[in-house]
């Protein structure tokens, strides 16, 4: 489903990630935990498209990212991932219902799952509620209803726990476990929670060496 062949990354000289290599399974929850700066969130970026590397190749069903154009790396993003960012991007002239619809909006898709994913991040009948209202707990919860209602192929999550606490991060991760699951996609998770790893199938170490199993 995803493979990393040789990536590589700098900034300012110094190097980030230096020609990492590793193979995502299909269906595979896996969290990658390392010291900051090490290159987490660089990493999820490159996977995403958000980013271009120096050197090597992400490769998603086959196809490197490198080999699509502006507008097919958009739609790849816009219907196969989900991303759950650090600084949630929720839009704030949006309601919630409107933030967690966007994606099936963009995709072309019903918009009823909005409702159904905010209840499942514990937000039932804020649909209405903006993003003002909210506590950054709440918003982070946002985030990641958007980032699951549309079935995504592959989650890219960045934190995705580091705004909540122990019993709501909790089941957020169960959350996350359950729809990947449900619908047989890869998710990747960056996390400092040994808590928040204990819930993946498989935890790796990123460090500047590359990938290992921690």
């Amino acid at each position: 489903m995803l493979e990393l062949d040789q990536l590589t990354k700098s900034y300012g000289g110094r190097t980030v990630l230096a020609e990492l290599s590793h193979v995502f399974k299909a269906g595979e929850f896996v969290a990658i935990m390392g010291e900051s700066g090490v290159g987490k969130s660089t990493l999820l970026n490159l996977i995403a498209g958000l980013d271009t590397p120096d050197g090597g190749r992400v490769i998603i069903d086959g196809t490197p990212i490198s080999n699509l154009d502006d507008d097919a790396a958009t739609r790849l993003r816009r219907t196969r991932m989900g991303f759950i960012f650090q600084a949630f991007h929720v839009l704030p002239h949006l309601t919630l219902r409107q933030n967690v619809a966007l994606p099936l909006l963009l995709n072309k898709a019903p918009l009823e799952r909005a409702d159904a994913m905010l209840d499942a991040v514990g937000l039932h009948g804020r649909g209405g509620d903006f993003p003002r209202q909210l506590s950054g707990g709440e918003m982070q919860r946002v985030a990641i209803a958007r980032a699951l209602v549309h079935r995504p192929a592959l989650l890219l999550a960045d934190e995705p726990t580091g705004n909540l606490d122990p019993e709501t991060a909790g089941s957020i991760l169960q959350l996350l476990r359950d729809e990947t699951r449900a619908h047989s996609a890869g998710a990747i998770m960056v996390t400092h929670s040994h808590a928040a790893a204990a819930m993946a199938d498989k935890v790796l170490l990123l460090t500047h060496s590359g990938l290992k199993l921690a």
